[in-house]
């Protein structure tokens, strides 16, 4: 059992995932946006199958793992089957077990990444991961090239839904998820998966349609 289902149990997971929403929903009306216009990704890093599983029974229908092991060995052990995130760096390598379970591709923020999904998954839906803080430490192409990716991930057979990003620690996320929400906009794209247990309300008053939480749900990993 990992330290994270020990700290929060399956009979508090309902409570702290209705918490999350309320929050999901004030932000969105702070916005002038329903509620149903944000989807809420539970993500499960470090989380145990029970555990996981008392979120679907307490509504959740979307899980996100950035891991693939993780995924691959929680996944079936699940008594239903939720829609998958994968939220995370990945290698190719990864892409061939991975396939049959991802729904949405959260983070390709590369065209070989995206041409290896195309060939496990032909017509699968992917986000194009944007840098928009420009930080070294995280994933995804810059702004500018931002529109070559999403061709290229169009032109490999794939469905280019939106844009994700993780913006960078110790500053102000709001310009981040300001300029990855005009960005798309601009695009055409009518996802943003933008804010975590740490800024998602602010995620939403700038426009995310997808957030990505888990420690606000399941506690510190």
């Amino acid at each position: 059992m990992t330290a994270t289902a020990e700290r929060i149990g399956p009979e508090r997971v309902a409570e702290r995932l209705a918490a999350v929403r309320q929050r999901v929903a004030e932000a969105a009306g702070r916005a002038g946006r329903p509620a149903s216009a944000v989807k809420l990704v539970v993500v499960t890093k470090g989380v145990d199958p029970p555990v996981m599983q008392a979120a679907l029974d307490a509504g959740a229908t979307d899980l996100g793992e950035n891991r693939a092991q993780e995924l691959l060995a929680k996944a079936p052990e699940l008594k239903s089957r939720p829609t998958w995130h994968f939220i995370g760096r990945l290698q190719r390598n990864k892409v061939a077990s991975l396939a049959p379970l991802v729904d949405l591709w959260q983070s390709v923020d590369r065209l070989e990444l995206g041409q290896a999904i195309a060939g496990r998954a032909p017509g699968a839906a992917v986000l194009a991961e944007v840098n928009v803080a420009d930080d070294p430490a995280k994933a995804g192409v810059a702004p500018d090239d931002a529109p070559a990716l999403v061709d290229g991930l169009r032109s490999a057979g794939l469905s280019v839904d939106g844009l994700m990003t993780i913006p960078a620690a110790g500053r102000d996320p709001r310009p981040a998820f300001a300029r990855l929400a005009a960005l798309a906009d601009r695009l055409g794209l009518a996802e943003v998966s933008m804010g975590m247990s740490d800024d998602f309300e602010v995620a939403v008053e700038e426009g995310a349609t997808i957030v990505r939480v888990g420690r606000a749900i399941f506690g510190p990993r």
